[in-house]
Protein backbone atom coordinates (compact mmCIF):
# COMPACT_ATOMS: atom_id res chain seq x y z
CA UNK A 1 0.00 0.00 0.00
CA UNK A 2 1.09 3.48 -0.45
CA UNK A 3 2.31 5.79 2.11
CA UNK A 4 0.18 8.82 3.26
CA UNK A 5 2.51 11.73 4.38
CA UNK A 6 1.31 15.35 5.62
CA UNK A 7 3.36 18.40 4.33
CA UNK A 8 3.05 21.42 6.71
CA UNK A 9 4.13 24.81 4.34
CA UNK A 10 3.52 22.89 0.99
CA UNK A 11 2.76 26.01 -0.61
CA UNK A 12 6.03 26.98 -0.50
CA UNK A 13 9.56 26.13 -2.33
CA UNK A 14 10.57 23.48 -0.83
CA UNK A 15 7.01 21.68 0.23
CA UNK A 16 6.47 22.33 -3.95
CA UNK A 17 9.31 20.21 -4.57
CA UNK A 18 8.56 17.79 -1.83
CA UNK A 19 5.17 17.12 -2.85
CA UNK A 20 6.44 16.24 -6.32
CA UNK A 21 9.46 13.96 -5.13
CA UNK A 22 6.41 12.57 -3.00
CA UNK A 23 4.01 12.34 -6.24
CA UNK A 24 6.68 10.68 -8.30
CA UNK A 25 7.47 8.08 -5.21
CA UNK A 26 3.31 7.09 -5.02
CA UNK A 27 2.63 8.64 -1.94
CA UNK A 28 -0.81 10.33 -0.84
CA UNK A 29 -0.19 13.64 -0.21
CA UNK A 30 -1.94 15.89 1.83
CA UNK A 31 -0.70 19.35 2.28
CA UNK A 32 -1.38 21.88 5.51
CA UNK A 33 -2.19 25.28 4.85
CA UNK A 34 -3.19 28.03 7.21
CA UNK A 35 -7.12 29.08 5.83
CA UNK A 36 -6.88 32.76 4.16
CA UNK A 37 -9.49 34.80 2.10
CA UNK A 38 -7.52 33.65 -0.85
CA UNK A 39 -5.65 30.77 -2.73
CA UNK A 40 -2.01 30.85 -2.53
CA UNK A 41 -1.47 27.94 -4.52
CA UNK A 42 1.11 29.11 -7.31
CA UNK A 43 3.93 26.91 -6.77
CA UNK A 44 1.73 24.02 -6.44
CA UNK A 45 -0.67 24.85 -8.76
CA UNK A 46 0.60 22.09 -11.94
CA UNK A 47 -0.33 19.27 -8.90
CA UNK A 48 -2.91 20.52 -7.13
CA UNK A 49 -5.65 18.08 -8.37
CA UNK A 50 -3.23 15.30 -7.33
CA UNK A 51 -3.02 16.67 -3.67
CA UNK A 52 -5.44 16.86 -0.68
CA UNK A 53 -5.26 20.43 1.00
CA UNK A 54 -6.22 20.62 4.56
CA UNK A 55 -6.69 23.63 6.81
CA UNK A 56 -5.01 24.17 9.99
CA UNK A 57 -2.53 26.41 11.87
CA UNK A 58 0.55 25.50 13.78
CA UNK A 59 -0.40 28.41 16.41
CA UNK A 60 -3.60 26.06 17.16
CA UNK A 61 -2.96 22.86 19.21
CA UNK A 62 -6.08 21.26 18.75
CA UNK A 63 -6.49 21.87 14.88
CA UNK A 64 -3.02 20.00 14.22
CA UNK A 65 -4.04 17.14 16.41
CA UNK A 66 -7.55 16.93 14.46
CA UNK A 67 -5.58 16.79 11.42
CA UNK A 68 -3.04 14.07 12.13
CA UNK A 69 -6.14 12.31 13.28
CA UNK A 70 -7.45 12.41 10.14
CA UNK A 71 -5.56 12.15 7.96
CA UNK A 72 -2.98 8.90 9.56
CA UNK A 73 0.12 9.89 7.95
CA UNK A 74 2.80 7.77 7.81
CA UNK A 75 5.43 10.78 7.77
CA UNK A 76 4.81 14.51 8.38
CA UNK A 77 7.17 16.81 6.85
CA UNK A 78 7.43 20.05 9.30
CA UNK A 79 8.33 22.56 6.59
CA UNK A 80 6.51 25.43 7.06
CA UNK A 81 7.51 28.31 9.59
CA UNK A 82 8.28 32.32 9.68
CA UNK A 83 10.95 31.40 7.26
CA UNK A 84 12.20 35.67 6.49
CA UNK A 85 14.79 36.29 8.46
CA UNK A 86 14.35 40.02 8.55
CA UNK A 87 10.87 39.51 9.08
CA UNK A 88 11.75 37.77 12.64
CA UNK A 89 13.19 40.84 14.28
CA UNK A 90 10.09 43.26 13.42
CA UNK A 91 7.89 39.98 14.75
CA UNK A 92 9.92 38.14 17.18
CA UNK A 93 6.93 36.52 18.60
CA UNK A 94 5.38 35.58 15.88
CA UNK A 95 8.33 34.12 14.88
CA UNK A 96 8.62 32.77 18.40
CA UNK A 97 5.12 31.03 17.93
CA UNK A 98 5.23 29.59 14.39
CA UNK A 99 8.80 28.69 14.22
CA UNK A 100 9.71 27.34 17.63
CA UNK A 101 6.00 26.35 19.34
CA UNK A 102 4.95 25.26 16.27
CA UNK A 103 7.25 22.22 16.40
CA UNK A 104 6.21 21.34 19.58
CA UNK A 105 2.89 21.40 18.73
CA UNK A 106 3.39 19.04 15.78
CA UNK A 107 5.29 16.72 17.96
CA UNK A 108 2.76 16.51 20.53
CA UNK A 109 -0.09 15.75 17.67
CA UNK A 110 2.25 12.73 17.03
CA UNK A 111 2.44 11.50 20.25
CA UNK A 112 -0.88 11.38 21.25
CA UNK A 113 -2.27 10.33 17.72
CA UNK A 114 -0.18 7.79 16.90
CA UNK A 115 3.69 7.75 18.00
CA UNK A 116 4.34 5.10 14.93
CA UNK A 117 4.45 8.34 12.66
CA UNK A 118 7.88 10.08 11.50
CA UNK A 119 8.76 13.05 11.64
CA UNK A 120 11.02 15.74 9.76
CA UNK A 121 11.66 18.88 10.98
CA UNK A 122 13.13 21.51 8.78
CA UNK A 123 16.46 22.91 10.61
CA UNK A 124 18.44 26.39 9.63
CA UNK A 125 22.34 26.83 9.40
CA UNK A 126 20.78 30.11 10.74
CA UNK A 127 21.12 28.25 13.96
CA UNK A 128 25.17 28.38 13.48
CA UNK A 129 24.75 32.43 13.25
CA UNK A 130 28.13 33.76 14.77
CA UNK A 131 29.95 30.38 14.06
CA UNK A 132 32.79 28.65 16.52
CA UNK A 133 34.45 26.25 13.62
CA UNK A 134 34.22 26.19 9.80
CA UNK A 135 32.86 24.23 8.27
CA UNK A 136 30.01 23.72 10.31
CA UNK A 137 28.64 19.79 10.88
CA UNK A 138 26.31 18.18 13.26
CA UNK A 139 28.18 18.79 16.54
CA UNK A 140 29.06 22.44 16.01
CA UNK A 141 27.83 24.72 18.69
CA UNK A 142 24.53 26.77 17.76
CA UNK A 143 24.86 30.38 18.48
CA UNK A 144 21.85 32.16 16.50
CA UNK A 145 22.32 35.76 15.79
CA UNK A 146 18.56 36.54 15.09
CA UNK A 147 15.10 35.34 16.37
CA UNK A 148 14.87 33.39 13.31
CA UNK A 149 17.92 31.64 14.11
CA UNK A 150 17.18 31.61 17.95
CA UNK A 151 13.36 29.90 17.36
CA UNK A 152 14.96 27.78 14.75
CA UNK A 153 17.18 26.46 17.35
CA UNK A 154 14.18 25.88 19.64
CA UNK A 155 11.99 24.09 17.42
CA UNK A 156 15.66 21.12 16.45
CA UNK A 157 16.08 20.84 20.00
CA UNK A 158 12.67 19.69 20.72
CA UNK A 159 12.72 17.53 18.10
CA UNK A 160 16.10 15.56 19.73
CA UNK A 161 14.45 16.00 23.06
CA UNK A 162 11.12 14.27 21.55
CA UNK A 163 12.71 11.38 20.39
CA UNK A 164 15.20 10.76 23.16
CA UNK A 165 12.10 11.06 25.63
CA UNK A 166 9.26 9.12 23.99
CA UNK A 167 11.27 7.48 21.17
CA UNK A 168 9.33 8.94 17.97
CA UNK A 169 11.30 8.51 15.14
CA UNK A 170 12.18 12.39 14.67
CA UNK A 171 14.49 13.84 12.88
CA UNK A 172 16.32 17.16 11.73
CA UNK A 173 17.54 18.08 8.03
CA UNK A 174 19.96 21.51 8.94
CA UNK A 175 19.52 22.89 5.54
CA UNK A 176 22.07 25.71 4.53
CA UNK A 177 20.63 28.02 2.01
CA UNK A 178 18.72 26.35 -0.79
CA UNK A 179 17.59 28.43 -3.61
CA UNK A 180 15.10 28.06 -6.81
CA UNK A 181 13.46 29.94 -8.98
CA UNK A 182 10.66 29.04 -6.70
CA UNK A 183 11.98 31.30 -4.17
CA UNK A 184 9.98 34.03 -2.72
CA UNK A 185 11.43 37.66 -4.13
CA UNK A 186 11.99 38.63 -0.50
CA UNK A 187 15.14 36.43 -0.34
CA UNK A 188 18.27 38.08 -1.23
CA UNK A 189 19.07 35.37 -4.25
CA UNK A 190 15.65 35.76 -5.67
CA UNK A 191 15.81 39.99 -5.22
CA UNK A 192 19.24 39.48 -6.97
CA UNK A 193 17.62 37.22 -9.92
CA UNK A 194 14.54 39.21 -10.31
CA UNK A 195 16.44 42.56 -10.17
CA UNK A 196 18.76 41.73 -13.10
CA UNK A 197 15.90 40.77 -15.34
CA UNK A 198 13.90 43.77 -14.80
CA UNK A 199 16.96 45.65 -15.49
CA UNK A 200 17.86 43.54 -18.98
CA UNK A 201 14.53 44.36 -19.79
CA UNK A 202 14.39 48.24 -19.21
CA UNK A 203 11.94 47.24 -15.75
CA UNK A 204 14.06 49.05 -13.66
CA UNK A 205 17.58 50.88 -13.48
CA UNK A 206 18.99 49.72 -10.61
CA UNK A 207 19.16 46.93 -7.85
CA UNK A 208 19.27 47.88 -3.67
CA UNK A 209 21.07 45.03 -1.40
CA UNK A 210 22.53 45.37 1.67
CA UNK A 211 25.33 43.63 2.20
CA UNK A 212 27.52 42.25 -0.13
CA UNK A 213 30.35 40.22 1.74
CA UNK A 214 27.77 37.83 3.67
CA UNK A 215 28.93 34.32 2.71
CA UNK A 216 26.55 31.31 2.01
CA UNK A 217 26.48 28.00 1.32
CA UNK A 218 23.92 27.90 -1.45
CA UNK A 219 22.40 24.64 -2.98
CA UNK A 220 19.49 23.93 -5.24
CA UNK A 221 16.01 23.21 -3.28
CA UNK A 222 14.94 20.23 -5.43
CA UNK A 223 18.64 18.07 -4.01
CA UNK A 224 17.47 19.38 -0.58
CA UNK A 225 14.26 17.71 -0.53
CA UNK A 226 15.44 14.79 -1.70
CA UNK A 227 17.53 14.50 1.45
CA UNK A 228 14.41 14.94 3.37
CA UNK A 229 12.92 12.08 2.34
CA UNK A 230 16.20 10.24 2.46
CA UNK A 231 15.81 10.89 6.56
CA UNK A 232 12.64 9.34 6.94
CA UNK A 233 13.48 5.79 5.05
CA UNK A 234 16.73 5.18 7.19
CA UNK A 235 16.54 2.23 9.74
CA UNK A 236 17.04 5.47 13.01
CA UNK A 237 16.35 8.66 13.28
CA UNK A 238 18.92 11.22 13.03
CA UNK A 239 20.10 14.68 12.17
CA UNK A 240 22.19 16.22 9.60
CA UNK A 241 23.61 19.13 8.09
CA UNK A 242 22.40 19.17 4.16
CA UNK A 243 24.80 21.07 2.21
CA UNK A 244 27.38 22.01 -0.87
CA UNK A 245 30.21 22.52 0.84
CA UNK A 246 31.11 25.46 -1.27
CA UNK A 247 30.59 29.12 0.25
CA UNK A 248 30.01 32.05 -1.73
CA UNK A 249 29.41 35.88 -1.44
CA UNK A 250 26.57 37.55 -2.18
CA UNK A 251 28.79 39.81 -4.19
CA UNK A 252 29.73 36.69 -6.33
CA UNK A 253 25.54 35.66 -6.45
CA UNK A 254 25.14 39.42 -7.85
CA UNK A 255 28.43 38.76 -10.09
CA UNK A 256 27.15 35.80 -12.35
CA UNK A 257 23.14 36.88 -11.81
CA UNK A 258 23.99 40.25 -14.03
CA UNK A 259 26.76 38.29 -16.07
CA UNK A 260 23.70 35.47 -16.88
CA UNK A 261 21.62 38.52 -17.79
CA UNK A 262 24.17 40.08 -20.70
CA UNK A 263 24.76 43.18 -18.21
CA UNK A 264 28.17 43.05 -17.88
CA UNK A 265 29.33 44.40 -14.85
CA UNK A 266 27.04 44.89 -11.91
CA UNK A 267 28.68 47.86 -10.61
CA UNK A 268 26.95 50.55 -12.66
CA UNK A 269 23.44 48.99 -10.95
CA UNK A 270 23.61 47.71 -7.66
CA UNK A 271 23.30 50.24 -4.69
CA UNK A 272 24.40 49.47 -1.54
CA UNK A 273 21.24 50.39 1.35
CA UNK A 274 21.68 50.07 4.72
CA UNK A 275 17.71 49.63 5.11
CA UNK A 276 18.65 46.22 4.13
CA UNK A 277 21.93 45.32 6.64
CA UNK A 278 20.56 42.88 9.53
CA UNK A 279 20.42 44.29 13.03
CA UNK A 280 23.46 41.05 13.59
CA UNK A 281 24.88 40.02 11.17
CA UNK A 282 25.85 36.49 10.33
CA UNK A 283 29.13 36.47 7.95
CA UNK A 284 29.77 33.05 6.91
CA UNK A 285 28.05 29.83 6.68
CA UNK A 286 29.58 27.06 5.07
CA UNK A 287 28.38 23.16 5.78
CA UNK A 288 29.83 19.51 5.92
CA UNK A 289 27.04 17.38 4.64
CA UNK A 290 29.83 14.40 4.82
CA UNK A 291 27.53 12.31 7.34
CA UNK A 292 24.66 12.34 5.07
CA UNK A 293 27.15 11.66 2.14
CA UNK A 294 28.03 8.32 4.26
CA UNK A 295 24.75 7.65 5.73
CA UNK A 296 22.23 8.89 3.58
CA UNK A 297 24.23 8.62 0.16
CA UNK A 298 23.02 12.12 -0.65
CA UNK A 299 24.53 14.63 -2.83
CA UNK A 300 23.44 17.87 -4.55
CA UNK A 301 23.18 17.44 -8.41
CA UNK A 302 23.02 21.40 -9.30
CA UNK A 303 26.25 23.40 -8.40
CA UNK A 304 26.33 26.67 -7.59
CA UNK A 305 26.49 28.66 -10.93
CA UNK A 306 24.13 26.40 -12.69
CA UNK A 307 21.70 27.33 -9.95
CA UNK A 308 22.28 30.95 -10.41
CA UNK A 309 21.86 30.49 -14.12
CA UNK A 310 18.60 28.34 -13.48
CA UNK A 311 16.77 31.36 -11.79
CA UNK A 312 17.71 34.47 -13.71
CA UNK A 313 16.94 32.84 -16.88
CA UNK A 314 13.47 32.25 -15.53
CA UNK A 315 12.76 35.17 -14.17
CA UNK A 316 13.77 36.98 -17.71
CA UNK A 317 11.02 34.30 -19.19
CA UNK A 318 8.81 35.42 -16.73
CA UNK A 319 9.14 38.87 -17.17
CA UNK A 320 9.28 38.81 -20.90
CA UNK A 321 5.86 36.84 -21.49
CA UNK A 322 4.22 39.61 -19.01
CA UNK A 323 5.73 42.95 -20.60
CA UNK A 324 5.24 40.73 -24.25
CA UNK A 325 8.71 41.57 -24.69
Amino acid sequence: MSKTALVTGITGQDGSYLAELLLEKGYRVVGMTRRTSTEVHERIEHIVDEIEIVSGDLLDQSSITSIVSEVRPDEIYNLAAQSFVPASWSQPVLTGEFTALGVTRVLEAIRHVDPKIRFYQASSSEMFGKVVETPQCETTPFYPRSPYGVAKAYGHWITVNYRESYGLFACSGICFNHESQRRGKEFVTRKITDGAARIKLGLANDLRLGNLDAHRDWGYAGDYVRAMWMMLQQRQPDDYVIATGRTHSVRDFVRIAFEVAGLGSFEPYVVTDPRFVRPAEVDLLVGDASKAAVELGWKPDIEFERLVAMMVEADIARLRARVGA
